[in-house]
């Protein structure tokens, strides 16, 4: 009987150290993976135009991989410094123009650029804190992260005297979910960061920060402040 324990925890033990393991080495594969596919798919868009005496795979014997990469970056990154002048910002004016007077087109451009620049352009902002509301019924809670103060119309027709607009996100995929407006003092403001709320949301709850002490009931309620958004 112990020689069969014996086994059967040496099998145990075995079985463990490929979890780890394999909690350990998978990630590692499929980040090298997707990052060597998707470094590979840039070079094969951008390589073929670029001139056969600044392509290295042209005289070396082996290819280069990244190169396309990098020339693909140093060319956006021109673009931006271009168009950061007069001259450069009369040329992408006129070149929009054109587009203006193209009715699918236009729609299509406009569209992309205004998602480009609500989630790439530094004046955008992106998400400083996470939160709690009580969705999608009371007695419910919900992360959400907060975005900004509601403006315009909406915050204009609302009841509410103070509101912000709050992403709900989806799980596992974060990058997905529900703009809501709630008032500001439904709001409680979390101490974790939008990273580890993000990575709570993305597991379903299985990774969690760890929290130095348990709140007492009377002081879960909204007590926080929550600061004023640009």
């Amino acid at each position: 009987m112990s020689e069969k324990l014996k086994r059967l925890g040496a099998s145990r033990r075995l079985r463990n150290y490929f979890l780890t393991g394999l909690i350990i080495v998978a990630p590692l594969a499929i980040t090298a993976y997707l990052t060597w596919t998707f470094i590979g798919l840039v070079d094969g868009w951008v390589k073929p135009y670029i001139p056969q005496v600044y392509n290295p795979d042209n005289y070396l014997p082996f290819a280069v991989p990244g190169f396309g990469l990098l020339t693909a970056l140093f060319l956006i990154t021109m673009i931006g410094f271009l168009t950061a002048n007069l001259v450069g910002r009369s040329i992408i004016g006129f070149g929009e123009s054109l587009l203006d007077r193209m009715p699918l087109v236009r729609s299509l451009y406009k569209g992309l650029k205004q998602i480009f620049q609500t989630v790439l352009a530094e004046q955008s902002g992106s998400f400083k804190q996470a939160a709690l509301i009580e969705y999608p019924r009371r007695g419910l809670w919900s992360i959400v992260f907060i975005a900004t103060d509601t403006r315009g119309e909406v915050n204009a027709r609302l009841p509410e005297d103070e509101s912000i607009s709050v992403f709900l996100p989806t799980t596992p995929n974060p990058t997905s979910g529900f703009l809501l407006f709630v008032p500001r003092k439904d709001v409680i403001i979390l101490d974790m960061s939008v990273e580890e709320a993000a990575k709570m949301v993305i597991s379903a709850g299985l990774v969690s920060p760890d929290y130095p002490r348990k709140l007492p009931a009377q002081s879960k309620s909204k007590t926080k402040a929550i600061p004023e958004t640009e």
